[in-house]
């Protein structure tokens, strides 16, 4: 019923506005005859003339010009909003939200929308930097940023970056108080920066491969941080060993302000993924986000 009324009052509008039936049909996509029973329902129901005809043209009553006046400018705004939404068929626009790890955020994330979202100004991105392992549907994320095995079976997950490798350092003058560690084991009796995690209920245990033989330490030290880039400045200021994300650490490392060890008990692990429910690829913005941020190898 409710729908009945909307078409029938933007019939009178466009009647009225054309001043003719024959041009209202033609608009409308119907024929004169049922615009004009169309019209003789509404003056009807209304107990009301809203138009006077002619052989040569129609023209609104007094109550036909009251009725228009009202109508007109809302039937206009309401194309105009339809108009708009259609343009943003080829504009893209909306909020993303995500959720990712400080080092992911830094080294993969932020290089790639600093080049994506200059063109597509109508698209907003937040990020949530943390560590925890969300549920990124009931915390109304449309996506994190995660290692490929830190990934949940029922996402989908699309790589953005290579593998990467962790670095294991301290500076020269540490490694010439106490003998560089030979084994993963000799860690116990140095002096480590730990990562508190809080997806894995206290501090993160450092973990080392090789041959197919894997180990893990925990590690002891004066300081504890939830995030890589304190570590990092700690280990340069000869507060311990570091064990962080391997590219954070490689400028130091080749001007000799940080020392690497173990080096071989450190293999390429899963880089990061995007991932999202399937339910969330309707979005042309946020396609076009994911294809930013495909990893091309």
């Amino acid at each position: 019923m409710a729908s009945e009324k909307f078409d029938s009052l933007f019939a009178f509008v466009m009647v009225a506005r054309e001043g003719s039936f024959t041009k209202a049909a033609a608009q409308l996509g119907v024929s004169q005859s049922a615009l004009s029973h169309t019209i003789r329902g509404l003056e009807t129901r209304l107990g009301l003339r809203l138009l006077t005809r002619t052989t040569r043209s129609v023209s609104p009553t007094d109550a036909g010009d009251r009725l228009l006046q009202t109508l007109k400018p809302k039937f206009e705004e309401i194309e105009g909003e339809l108009a708009a939404l259609s343009e943003l068929k080829d504009k893209p626009a909306g909020t993303i939200r995500i959720t990712a790890a400080e080092h992911a955020a830094n080294s993969i994330l932020w290089p790639k929308l600093a080049k994506f979202l200059p063109d597509y100004p109508d698209i907003n991105v937040e990020v949530v930097v943390d560590y925890g392992l969300n549920d990124i549907v009931a915390q109304r994320y449309d996506a994190g940023i995660r290692l490929g095995d830190q990934v949940e079976k029922d996402m989908i997950a699309v790589r953005i970056a290579p593998d990467l490798r962790v670095a294991v350092v301290a500076t020269p003058a540490y490694f010439s108080k106490y003998p560089p560690p030979q084994h993963p084991h000799d860690l116990a009796s140095h002096v480590c920066i730990n990562l508190r995690l809080p997806t894995k209920g206290g501090l993160y245990a450092w973990e080392f491969e090789k041959a197919g033989h894997q180990v893990k330490v925990n590690v002891e030290g004066q300081l504890v941080f939830n995030s890589s880039a304190p570590i990092l400045r700690a280990a340069l200021a000869g507060f311990g060993i570091a064990y962080i994300p391997e590219d954070m650490a490689q400028d130091h490392i080749q001007e000799g302000s940080l020392q690497r060890i173990l080096e071989d008990w450190c293999p390429p692990y899963k880089g990061y993924h995007i991932y999202y429910a399937s339910r969330r690829h309707s979005s042309q913005a946020f396609s076009l986000l994911i294809n930013a941020l495909r990893y091309q190898s």
